[in-house]
């Protein structure tokens, strides 16, 4: 079996793998992200392959230090249906100005979860969640953000499903885990094929 390095510290892809009951360690991939996205999207890519482009940097950038591991990286990309794409808030008032922008909107959420060997992408997966969200009053909003920004500060969105950012929401069609940015389902899936876990 491998050493499997996740290449994120993100505190909610680390619970759901711990979750699942699976061995690992966490590492910080130290990509530039908003350089990278900058850079990709000249290249004018959908919003799924700029989250697996994304994902694929990340996992490549650990392999190449851990040779031996199977390293997972993993991004995600919101796109709301006008096509506009949102980075993570940088302030509560872009939190709040996001958060007007989506509200009474769908969007869509692509979260690509790459697998990287010695260096090389061995597999990889984009799941696609859309979400409705209901009409937000201002006041709402204020209130929201003040009480949960340092959780949502490293939520594409501005929100956090599996707390209060569910009351954002009127509609949702897609997995759960995808929305929290760890397709962990296909991800078994792909582990068991490899032998790198119980089938």
């Amino acid at each position: 079996m491998s050493q499997i390095i996740l290449a994120s510290t993100s505190s909610a892809r680390r619970q759901i793998l711990e979750n699942a009951g699976l061995s690992f360690d966490a590492m910080a991939p130290m990509v530039d992200e908003e350089a990278l996205k900058l850079g990709l999207e000249q290249e004018n890519l959908s919003p799924r392959d700029l989250a697996d482009a994304l994902a694929e940097a990340k996992a490549l950038k650990i392999s190449a230090k851990h040779p031996t591991a199977l390293v997972l990286g993993a991004d995600q990309v919101l796109a709301i249906d006008d096509g506009q794409l949102l980075s993570k808030a940088e302030s509560p008032e872009q939190a709040r100005e996001q958060l007007k922008m989506l509200s009474g909107k769908s969007h869509r959420l692509f979260s690509a979860l790459v697998a990287a060997a010695a260096g090389i992408p061995v597999w990889r997966h984009v799941g696609v969640v859309r979400l409705l969200v209901r009409p937000l009053s201002d006041e709402f909003i204020d209130e929201y953000v003040d009480r949960n920004w340092d959780q949502i500060r490293y939520c594409v969105g501005c929100y956090q499903i599996e707390g209060e950012g569910a009351q954002l929401f009127t509609k949702i069609e897609g997995d759960h885990f995808d929305i929290m940015g760890m397709p962990l389902l296909p991800l078994l899936a792909f582990l068991r094929e490899r032998k790198e876990i119980a089938s």
